[in-house]
């Protein structure tokens, strides 16, 4: 259940009744031939399949987050980490006020591990607020699959691709890195 599909008077009901929350976090960045909203798809799935199981409420996703080393594959938009740990702390904040007190953050991207940091300090000057932080691709069961299959974890591989990021034909070749000019410096 998304908040997008409800009214204030649905929440206010929904809240009589429950005070968990997801809150999805991702990225808009290049991921090869991968969706530049990978990072938000991802998560997003894991959050509607746990909504359905629980009845738990979905927030709109974040879409954004902390990407500056990818600036130069166009479509990369990233924030500042100042302006992702505000946002989160404003969103987490107002989802407080509101009467959400337990509420999981979804993270579907490495770089906005800096606003765990500040969220715990958030979490521990409001009383009765709960806050979890899951990275989905440090899960066990992602771990598992690696080595039944000794296949590394990595970014846009094999642990990105579903048929819902895919959005261009994949590769049969190894991946070569594109050169991409970083400042004054090729990489």
């Amino acid at each position: 259940m998304r908040i997008e599909d409800l009214n204030w008077m649905d929440v206010e009901a929904y809240l009589k009744q429950e005070d968990r929350l997801i809150l999805v976090l991702g990225a808009t960045e290049q991921h090869g031939y991968l969706s530049l909203l990978t990072d938000i798809r991802i998560p997003m799935a894991l959050a509607d399949a746990a909504s359905q199981a629980s009845g738990v409420l979905i927030a709109p996703p974040l879409s954004f987050g902390c990407s500056n080393y990818f600036l130069a594959y166009p479509g990369t938009l990233s924030l500042r980490v100042s302006t992702l740990i505000s946002v989160m702390e404003d969103i987490v904040r107002s989802a407080y006020q509101g009467g959400f007190r337990r509420i999981l953050l979804l993270n579907g991207h490495g770089g906005n591990s800096p606003a765990r940091t500040q969220l715990t300090e958030v979490a521990n000057n409001l009383p009765d607020l709960q806050l979890r932080w899951y990275d989905w691709w440090l899960s066990h069961s992602v771990e598992a699959v690696g080595q039944r299959y000794n296949l590394k974890p990595a970014h846009a591989n094999w642990l990105e691709a579903f048929p819902f990021t895919i959005v261009s034909e994949l590769p049969k070749d190894a991946k070569i890195p594109p050169k991409v000019q970083i400042g004054r410096a090729h990489v």
